[in-house]
């Protein structure tokens, strides 16, 4: 088959670098253009020398890029970028992923709640799928507009679906909290991301209400039998990617945990980039560097009626630019894990 051909909007933050990474080495893609307005004319590899001798190609203003004669393009942009250009690119037969929130959450006062602007393209919102694999599967093969998810959202989601889909747990009283490294931030410079401001320190944020928190109760709602109760504490931690997310839940039964195991295990026996593991496991955000995995671990402290998940990923990668790219495959019916088949950066 003819290679896909992929445009990136916003290649030089961290999650269009990433992409760029692992494009790079997928073998049915050609990348046609990166944009960037700052970086616009200077060579690719000459900002990111990790792609020297992989990549010819120079960063183009937005406005002069052939995204049109693209077949998917990436807007991995600031959110409130993407809804400006979709509609035009999608009329062009372009088909989109998003890595930013524009069309995340399906409730626009919701929306325009959290991210305090207008939604340019309010009619293009209930059509965006969300892209989380292991839930839309079969819609995103034949969307032509996909939201990639969060990176949080993706952590926490996959850790407690299982258990409400299964009507485990007491919905309404769930418990996620969240570690990520600075990278999560992005690559703007700030002085909250300063080494000398997060080094040897650690910290809770956003505690009073985070913008994942409204794209976290939208997803466990679907498969949830009343509106879920989450409280959602994320924590910045000095290091660059990775998000650990301890997920604290109330059973409803007397089930036992190997039970619980054995249903994770069930649930996620045919996804490839989930990986449930061995009771009693621990799982560490360097395990998941680099790749597309989310390790799982389930635990019941003192045989008690709390459970709790243990979720690591790499924020960069299954929660943001490889779950895109996993989305992208499926969109064009490849194999699921084609270009996304790495290994954990041990140590």
């Amino acid at each position: 088959m003819n290679k896909i051909k992929v445009g990136i909007v916003g290649g030089t933050g961290y999650t269009g670098v990433e992409l760029l990474r692992l494009l790079v080495n997928h073998p049915q893609v050609q990348i046609q253009a990166t944009s960037s307005r700052t970086e616009a004319g200077r060579q690719v590899a000459d900002l990111f020398p990790n792609l020297r001798g992989h990549i010819d190609l120079a960063f183009t203003e937005p406005t002069q890029a052939n995204f049109p004669e693209c077949d998917v393009v990436f807007f991995a942009t600031p959110n409130g970028t993407a809804m400006q250009t979709v509609p035009n690119l999608l009329k062009a037969g372009v088909k989109i992923i998003d890595l930013a929130a524009d069309f995340r959450i399906k409730d626009l006062a919701v929306w325009q709640h959290w991210y305090g602007m207008e939604h340019a393209c309010p009619e293009l919102v209930d059509e965006a799928i969300y892209g989380l694999p292991e839930v839309n599967k079969a819609e995103i093969a034949k969307a032509r507009l996909v939201a990639n998810p969060g990176c949080y959202p993706t952590a926490v989601q996959l850790g407690f679906l299982p258990l409400l889909e299964a009507n485990l747990i007491d919905p309404q009283h769930l418990i996620a909290d969240a570690k990520s490294g600075v990278s999560g931030a992005g690559r703007k410079a700030s002085v909250g991301t300063l080494m000398g401001e997060v080094g040897e320190s650690f910290k809770a944020y956003n505690v009073s209400g985070h913008r994942h928190w409204p794209e976290i109760c939208q997803g466990l709602n679907l498969h949830s039998s009343q509106p879920v109760g989450l409280t959602f504490v994320p924590h910045l931690v000095p290091m660059i990617r990775g998000i650990e997310a301890t997920l604290y839940a109330t059973t409803l039964t007397d089930v036992s945990l190997e039970e619980i195991q054995a249903l994770f295990i069930q649930r996620y026996q045919n996804e490839p980039f989930v990986d449930v593991l061995p009771l009693n496991s621990h799982p560490e955000t360097r395990n998941v560097r680099g790749v597309n995995t989310c390790q799982l671990a389930i635990h019941r402290p003192q045989d008690g009626k709390t459970i709790v998940v243990l979720s690591v990923i790499d924020n960069l990668v299954k929660g943001a630019a490889g779950q895109a790219i996993q989305n992208m495959n499926i969109m064009f019916g490849l194999a699921e894990t084609m270009g996304l088949r790495g290994v954990g950066l041990l140590p």
